[in-house]
């Protein structure tokens, strides 16, 4: 993967971040309901961000193994 489309795949990612864990989007999951036992809005918090992490580590990986071959 070239370095300017890992950037802006990372631009990307982080600008997704910032919608989906700002007030008009969160506000969406602010209700009174338990997943699990857990309040969904702390529910989507965690799967937001556990979701970004994880495509960041791939973008990462992805542009590693791309350099080395």
């Amino acid at each position: 993967m070239k370095e300017s489309l890992k950037s802006q795949y990372l631009l990307t990612l982080f600008f997704a971040g910032i919608f989906l864990l700002n007030y008009p989007v969160m506000a969406l999951y602010n209700k009174n309901i338990k997943l699990m036992g857990i309040p969904s809005l702390y529910l989507f918090v965690f799967l937001f961000w556990l979701l970004i992490i994880m495509l960041t580590y791939l973008i990462i990986q992805n542009t590693k193994s791309k350099k080395d071959d």
